[in-house]
């Protein structure tokens, strides 16, 4: 049998109309045939020139290698490091892999899907996902401009995994104890401009209160921006201490828009996020930070390849 060429081969890929699951099949073809050393040198070129991680000193020599990657020295401190070190990536192996479970990552796989495509341990499947997701979700804007829409969305409490749980289990995820927000709840904040800019905090359990809004939100508003929420007095009080200027939206039926002050970015963000969340059969309280920050990674798009994903992940905490 004739070898094809991969100039004609990559030509008569580029003429198919290739179907979702032809597209699919393929990804997961390359995925398998990825060079080892792929990752390693984009692992080592997104820390080039980066001085020690313990004391900050640029002063350093090689060292010899460990574990694939370059090590070095430092010459302020005498410690010994590589380009992983100081970073949620540290002292993981099965490099080779990496580039395959991040393109599971930006297909928001489930754990033991991508264990299967990847080929590792599903335990290993979900170590790498919170390790490579809370790395990836640093890409976050400084600050947001101009409009910006809040307002929390919550989801009842989870134990999900713990093996010490502070009460009784419930029978298929259960219900509340009682009615309204209470205790009960986790309180994920979502703030939005209107150029599509996001960030999300996890602020604990209940309503969100005044004190959580100054740590959450106002390092990252300026002075001259307008804030849009619900009716809630925590954000009226909040904008008020701030200095900010700040719109409440009724959220009674008939009031919940006037003209361009609406919640409907915000509102619309927490309906893609809680689809999108539907998959994973329920997310422990404790991560549900990386969940919604990986969320905010795949809606803002800038991260569209597995090794832009790695580059970010990579940088020190």
């Amino acid at each position: 049998m004739r070898a094809v060429p991969f100039d004609e081969l990559f030509a008569l890929l580029s003429a198919a109309h290739l179907s979702a699951p032809d597209l699919a099949r393929l990804r997961e073809w390359i995925a398998g045939i990825a060079h080892p050393d792929e990752c390693v040198a984009l692992i080592e070129h997104a820390a080039r020139g980066r001085p020690c991680p313990r004391c900050a000193c640029p002063r350093v020599h090689r060292c010899g290698q460990a574990s694939g990657l370059q090590r070095f020295r430092c010459l302020g401190c005498g410690r010994s490091y590589n380009a992983l070190t100081g970073t949620p990536l540290a002292r993981l192996r099965k490099k080779e892999r990496w580039l395959a479970y991040l393109q599971c990552v930006l297909e928001s796989r489930t754990v033991r899907d991508a264990a299967r495509i990847v080929g590792v341990h599903r335990t290993t499947s979900f170590r790498w996902r919170h390790r490579f997701v809370p790395g990836a979700m640093r890409d976050r804007p400084a600050t947001l401009t101009v409009i910006v829409e809040a307002d929390e969305t919550y989801r009842l409490e989870s134990q999900k995994g713990s093996r010490n749980m502070t009460r009784k289990p419930r029978k298929r995820g259960g219900v509340a104890g009682k009615r309204g927000i209470i205790g009960e709840f986790d309180c994920l904040l979502v703030a939005r401009d209107r150029t599509g800019q996001t960030l999300d905090f996890h602020t604990g359990r209940g309503q969100v209160t005044v004190v959580q809004l100054n740590v959450c939100l106002k390092p990252v508003l300026p002075a001259d921006v307008l804030l849009i929420s619900d009716s809630a007095l925590s954000y009226h009080h909040f904008a008020e201490q701030a200095g900010i200027m700040h719109e409440a939206v009724n959220t009674k039926p008939g009031g919940r828009s006037r003209g361009a002050i609406h919640l409907q970015n915000v509102d619309a963000w927490h309906s893609r996020f809680k689809s999108w969340l539907v998959r994973f059969r329920g997310v422990a309280s404790r991560y549900l930070i990386n969940y919604s920050g990986w969320q905010r990674v795949l809606d803002a798009r800038r991260l569209a390849t597995p090794a832009h994903l790695l580059r970010v992940a990579v940088q020190l905490a």
